[in-house]
């Protein structure tokens, strides 16, 4: 009875999770530089999840009557949830440490020298 309702819910959440992605691709695309691109890419990567999760679990529940659908919905947002702010920092991590000294919008790096980032790595710094 209440199954267009449930559609238009679930749509009016699928179809802005899916401009996030589209949004993300863009940004890897036209960012300048590693740090930038992994920006976009987590930041849109997880709002993405969100919402395409929370309007795909309204059709499982309510429309299909899944609730197995369900919970493998709510285990994938919670697994992508916790790995993608957590593999995106390690990356950005790895490659401040390897060298790869971040830019300002000019393209001037924003540490003088590598000891700068390394002193601001050291767990003993203030």
């Amino acid at each position: 009875m209440f199954d267009w309702f449930f559609h238009i819910i679930s749509w009016l959440l699928i179809i802005p999770g899916c401009v996030f992605l589209v949004a993300g691709a863009y940004g890897l695309v036209r960012m300048p530089d590693l740090y930038t691109r992994l920006h976009a890419a987590s930041m849109t990567d997880t709002g993405a999840t969100i919402l395409l999760v929370t309007g795909m679990s309204i059709q499982a529940v309510f429309i299909f009557g899944s609730w197995a659908a369900f919970i493998k919905l709510m285990l994938i947002l919670v697994f992508t949830l916790f790995t993608t702010p957590t593999a995106s920092h390690a990356l950005a991590k790895t490659a401040l440490m390897g060298g790869l000294i971040p830019t300002d919008h000019d393209g001037d790096p924003l540490f003088d020298s590598m000891e700068d980032v390394e002193r601001l790595s050291d767990p003993e710094h203030e």
